[in-house]
């Protein structure tokens, strides 16, 4: 994404990507394994359920994470960029993929065949340990998110995920901070567990307490003081 993005509360390690926890000699030899792909906003690099033959990793761009139940609920599990590693996963157990990954702007990113990718795995301790890492830090935030939205109503989960989307993805503007990835009310929903009515109630309130502004895809946050004390539950 373009623009002076917010910097966070110090940050998470699962923020750091795959590809900046390797030393430079590792990083070039892995990507020179591969072929670079470019793909147009909207487009799906990976989907959901088909059988998978090779790894991505971004080189230029943000895409999006999303799974579908069987009964059409959809959730956004997360956002990956550049340095970021995608379908792992299906590598490494053999399985279908486990989500859709869709560009949300100009992407470029290198596939490395599965047997090339765990060949180098077991040649280079350095690459599988710093997989491992990468591996760890991401349970271990999900967990620790689970374990914050058990304990959170939906009103205050929605209200943590704008924050934490401004301090990733936000982009300040002389109105506010603009996100600058376009997610739908669904994708936001399954993000905190709620119904898109559920989400659409509560963007409405936000609006008429000037808190944001909402267009197609487009969210402004103008008062993060606002969202601050509702993820805190103290409500004014």
């Amino acid at each position: 994404m373009t623009g002076a993005h917010l910097t966070g509360d110090g940050g998470l390690d699962d923020r750091v990507p795959f590809l900046a926890r390797l030393e430079s000699a590792d990083r070039s030899v892995l990507l020179a394994l591969g072929r670079e792909l470019s793909f147009a906003p909207r487009i799906e690099l990976l989907h959901q359920h088909e059988p998978s033959s090779h790894v991505l990793f971004i080189v230029h761009g943000w895409t999006k994470v999303t799974a579908s139940a069987a009964n059409g609920y959809e959730a956004l599990l997360a956002l990956r960029g550049p340095g970021d590693i995608i379908g792992e996963s299906a590598a490494l157990t053999g399985r279908p993929r486990s989500a859709t990954v869709t560009a949300l702007e100009p992407v470029r990113a290198v596939a490395v065949e599965h047997e090339r990718f765990t060949d180098l795995l077991g040649r280079s301790p350095a690459v599988s340990f710093a997989l491992l890492g990468l591996t760890a830090d991401r349970t271990r935030a999900a967990d620790r998110r689970r374990l914050e939205f058990a304990s959170m109503s939906v009103r205050e989960r929605f209200a943590v995920l704008l924050l934490d989307l401004a301090r990733t993805h936000g982009r300040r503007t002389d109105e506010g901070i603009e996100l600058d990835v376009p997610l739908s009310k669904q994708e936001l929903a399954g993000s905190v567990g709620a119904s898109r009515e559920m989400v659409q109630r509560l963007l409405k309130e936000l609006r008429e307490r000037d808190a944001v502004a909402t267009g197609r895809r487009a969210l402004l946050i103008m008062r993060p003081d606002i969202l601050r004390r509702i993820a805190r539950a103290e409500h004014p």
